[in-house]
């Protein structure tokens, strides 16, 4: 198996630690402190912020420091419905367009996700997750809407990640996934559509629910900072 790169390794803890509450929103991360924590360079820190922060998860203020974004759960509701919007139509126009080739390269995603889900390994399940959507996008036959859609992709990584901690999630995130991939395969254009964007709609109620537990756990925490 292919060594994870440090800046990854660091990244994925960092997301981790802010979704367990270990960094609190609005909390300033300090570089030094992690350089210690995770047992690495200032380098890979430097680039799991600069990536966390392009997703969102982080600020990186001039001349202040970096700090645990707070998003509200409408914000957040509304990028996963234009995110929804986005995989509908991939899916559709991937339908029309999709060679063998990235055919089989969906099959292989899904098989991966399915080894991941037997196993209950949520990180390694979410990559190959990302794997299969990004087949999708790259099959889609637009060059705009496949760069909107990797872009969007990338900013909700962490909160993705995070609603594959909803109990059961995993088992029907696949029976999903092999919905669109049936309708792909099949070249039904409208059915693919439909169930990509319900699948990623259906995220948006779960991870609604997990942001309020989280932040109703995170509440007497803030109270006693």
């Amino acid at each position: 198996m292919a060594r994870v790169p440090e800046s990854q390794r660091v990244r994925d803890a960092l997301e981790n630690a802010v979704v367990d509450g270990h960094y609190r929103p609005g909390e300033r991360l300090d570089p030094a402190r992690l350089e210690e924590e995770f047992g690495c360079s200032r380098t890979p820190i430097r680039e799991a912020l600069q990536a966390l922060e392009r997703s969102g998860l982080v600020q990186i203020r001039p001349k202040q420091g970096t700090y645990v974004t707070e998003l509200s759960v409408s914000e957040l509701a509304e990028r996963f419905e234009v995110m929804a919007e986005l995989e509908g139509m991939a899916a559709r126009l991937a339908a029309r367009s999709i060679d063998q080739e990235a055919l089989e390269e969906l099959e292989g995603a899904l098989l991966e996700c399915e080894r991941h889900a037997a196993a209950g390994d949520a990180d390694p399940y979410y990559y190959a997750n990302a794997r299969f959507h990004g087949i999708v996008y790259d099959s889609c036959g637009n060059e705009y809407l496949r760069r909107q859609a990797h872009a969007l992709k990338r900013a909700l990584q962490p909160y993705r990640r995070l609603q594959l901690r909803v109990p059961d999630r995993m088992r029907r995130s696949l029976a999903e996934h092999r919905a669109i991939a049936d309708a792909v395969r099949r070249g039904d254009a409208e059915t693919a559509e439909n169930a990509a964007r319900d699948h990623v709609l259906v995220q948006v109620k779960e991870f609604s629910q997990l942001v309020r537990t989280w932040r109703q756990l995170m509440d007497p925490v803030r109270g006693a900072g």
